[in-house]
């Protein structure tokens, strides 16, 4: 599957726009968490496990936006955008990691 966050793609004719696909990804953190990570930034200046944690719910949602998209019989999404939300949460923080595109078939251009 190509994924390309323009609207056009390069020596590629679009020949059909399937329409919107998305996936979506939750990623809860509690207090004790929060806490040991901001002990890791003081130590080491970036948080480790928050940035795997935000790959791998990115790495799900693009994967279920994907599944979509290979429903519709596409071969590529354009315009992907990916959204970050803080949700809130009672003992920390839920974040919401949003993917969208349009979901095309597209042929390689005749040189």
């Amino acid at each position: 599957m190509l994924l390309s966050s323009t609207s056009t793609l390069d020596n590629k004719t679009i020949i059909k726009y399937h329409g919107l696909v998305h996936g979506e990804a939750l990623i809860g953190s509690n207090i004790y968490k929060d806490l040991f990570s901001g002990v890791r930034d003081v130590v080491r200046g970036r948080t480790t496990t928050y940035e795997e944690e935000l790959q791998e719910a990115r790495d799900d949602a693009i994967k279920a936006m994907e599944s979509k998209a290979e429903e519709y019989g596409a071969n590529g999404i354009i315009g992907l955008k990916i959204s970050y939300n803080n949700l809130g949460g009672t003992m920390g923080n839920t974040i919401l990691v949003n993917v969208y595109g349009t979901a095309v078939t597209f042929k390689d251009k005749i040189q």
